[in-house]
C-alpha cells in the first residue's frame, strides 16, 4: 500500500468512479484509469483506500486533507 498512490486516486476521482474501478477491477476487466500498485491486490487496496476516504468527506463534511491524514492514521493504529 502506498499512501501518495491513494491520494492521488481521492484528488483526482469521484466516489462515483472509483466504485465503477472497484467492480472493473473484481471483475477481471480493464482499468479506465492507471492505478498504481504492483499487482491486482494493492491496486484494489489503492481504490478501497481513496473510497474510504472519498466517503468520509461526504458523509463526515471534512476535508479530503484532514480525511487522508485520519486515513493514514487509522493504518497506522491498525498496523501496530
Amino acid at each position: 500500500m502506498k499512501l501518495p498512490v491513494i491520494k492521488n486516486l481521492a484528488e483526482t476521482h469521484n466516489l462515483e468512479t472509483l466504485k465503477q474501478a472497484e467492480e472493473l477491477l473484481l471483475n477481471g476487466e480493464n482499468l479506465p484509469f492507471e492505478v498504481g500498485g504492483e499487482d491486482e491486490g494493492e491496486q484494489l487496496t489503492h481504490i478501497l483506500g481513496a473510497i474510504d476516504i472519498l466517503e468520509r468527506v461526504k458523509n463526515d463534511g471534512i476535508d479530503l486533507r484532514t480525511a487522508i491524514r485520519g486515513f493514514s492514521e487509522r493504518v497506522r493504529n491498525s498496523i501496530s
